[in-house]
Order: structure tokens, then sequence, then C-alpha cells
């Protein structure tokens, strides 16, 4: 096929919240559905009732796309769990959760989307994430910038405020999730990571930095968007998937942010300049662990760019690495 330039992906874009509003409403009354059952507080059933929505959504969205973009490809959560798990080409290919947040989802608490990527060459190139409970929309496309809309009202660029320096993790509002793996050596480097970010070092906490605090949405999709439109300094996650972030990817990018991968993948890139140490390369996308920062302003002393380096280096000083299940 011929490749996707400027007006092919507005135009792609335009189908993708289309389409991101319907499953919002499928989303919505799944929810209800799942709060009006008599036995929602029986986990296997609402667990099952999630799985039945989960499903029913991804069956809408590739039903959708595959009318719509017949050659296109087609990466989502429940397909993936079933068996079906494509090679990443060069070809255009979506990228999707359909529900992100099942947790919230399930609990009634609002912080649940749908999570739209379009991946080309290899490389997260749209995304759209929506939030149906609360109307949020939030859009990004390669080369043309990222926007919230919330409701019926007009798109509104990202950050939604100008910039400001972040001097060091002390100052930052840090976005993290428990994740599901709840094993041993997950959770142990999780809690010790959790510590150190949070911890006073002055007051028995050793390697501890003080962060401002620390956040869950419950979402990786909504936390990455928060980071995006400038309201967390950072998100960082081992154990999500390409379609939890692909999304979020293009959206925090097209605001200034950057994303990387894992201790080893920064460290390689810091160790050779020729390397950009915040390429979105496949293996970073597929790679399952995942640092986004927030855009930062320059100062007299540096640049945002070079700030956001120096965090993140600072940043995986303190965390511990592991690998997921």
């Amino acid at each position: 096929m011929t490749g996707l330039g400027h007006a092919e992906l507005r135009s792609i874009l335009t189908f993708t919240v289309n389409l991101a509003r319907t499953a919002g409403t499928l989303i919505l009354e799944g929810s209800q559905a799942i709060r009006s059952a008599s036995d929602v507080n029986q986990k296997k059933n609402s667990v099952d009732l999630v799985t039945e929505y989960d499903v029913a959504v991804e069956n809408l969205v590739m039903s959708e796309i595959k009318k719509a973009y017949p050659t296109f490809k087609f990466i989502g959560e429940e397909s993936y769990s079933s068996g079906t798990r494509p090679e990443l080409t060069d070809e255009p290919t979506f990228c999707v959760d359909p529900i992100d947040g099942t947790t919230n989802f399930v609990h009634g608490v609002p912080f649940a989307c749908i999570s739209l990527g379009l991946i080309y060459q290899k490389r997260p190139v749209l995304g759209v994430i929506y939030n149906p409970f609360l109307q949020h929309l939030y859009t990004g496309v390669e080369g043309q910038g990222s926007f919230l809309t919330c409701g019926t009202g007009s798109p509104v660029k990202l950050p939604l405020a100008n910039p400001k320096p972040l001097p060091s993790l002390s100052q930052a509002l840090i976005a993290v999730e428990w994740g599901a793996d709840r094993g041993a050596p997950i959770i142990t480097a999780k809690s010790n990571s959790f510590l150190r970010l949070a911890g006073d070092p002055n007051d028995g906490v050793p390697g501890g930095r003080m962060g401002h605090s620390l956040r869950s949405l419950g979402s990786g999709a909504l936390n990455i968007a928060t980071v995006a439109q400038g309201s967390f300094d950072m998100f960082w996650e081992i154990g999500c998937w390409p379609w939890d972030v692909c999304a979020g990817i293009v959206i925090a990018q097209e605001a200034g942010g950057v994303v990387t991968g894992s201790h080893t993948v920064l460290a390689s890139a810091v160790n050779d300049p020729s390397v950009d140490p915040f390429k979105v390369t496949p293996e970073i996308l597929t790679g399952r662990k995942y640092l986004i920062i927030r855009k930062i302003a320059d100062t007299p002393q540096e640049t945002g760019r070079e700030a956001q380096l120096r965090i993140a280096k600072e940043f995986y000083e303190t965390v511990e690495d592991c690998d997921p299940k």
C-alpha cells in the first residue's frame, strides 16, 4: 500500500475518534450491567462480565476497522489472549485495548477507557484514548500535535499549561501501578521502588527521593494521557502491554513528552551518543517496561530535553528493575 501521509492520518483519526465514542457507549452499558448484577460481589461472575464486554468491545472495533481499512492488521488484548499473535510488520496495524482499567470498570471508578493506537512502519503514529465516564477524549497524530476534548467542547492542545522546570524527583508527582502480577519478585521490587521514590532519606529511608507524591489512576493509558496533559510529571510501569501504551505514547510525544524502555535500554543509549535515548523502537514498544516523562521547560542551565534525560537517569538510579511474567 502507499504511505500514510498527513491527509491519510487525519482521515484515520476522524474514523478512530468516532469508533472510540461508539465503543464508549458499549463500555458504559457494560459498567451498568456489572453494577446492577445481584452477584457483582462474586469475583468469578464479575470477571466473566468484564471479559464479555472486553470481547464485545474488541469485536466491535475489529469489525469496524475491517470494513473501513480491510488491509490493516490488528493487535488486540482479547485476541492476543486467545492465541492470535501477529508479528509486528511495517504495515499499518491497529493496537487496541478495548477496556483499559478493568478493576476500575468493575468497581464503578470512573477511570477506564478504550485505547486505540495505530502502528506504521513499526512505530506508533496515531493514538486515541477515550474515557466515556468523564467524556475525556485524548488524541494525537505524529507531527500534528495532541489534544484533549472534554464533552462537546473544543479540542485543547496538550500540554494544558506552559511546562515548568523539574529540578529533581523531589518535586515530581509520579504515576505508578501495582499491576496484575502479584508474585513475590515483582511485588517486592515495586514495593522497594515506591518506598525510595516517596521516602524521606533523613528519616530512615536509605536512598529516599522524597517525591512530591505517588498516584495510580488504575489505567496505564490514562496515566500516560495525564502525563501528556502535564498533570503528572512521569509514569513508570513494568508489566503492561503494547496495547496499554501504544496510543498514549503518540499523545505524550506530541505533547513534548519522552518515552524510554528499561534500565538497560536507557543505559545503552546514554553510553552511545549516536543513539537517541527517547526513540521508541519496536523493542521498546513491545518490551513491557516503560518510563514516560512530561514536557519540561528549558532553563538557562539546560534544555528541556537535557532535563528529561537527567530525570530519567535519576529515576532509574532509584527504582529496581524486574522482569514481568
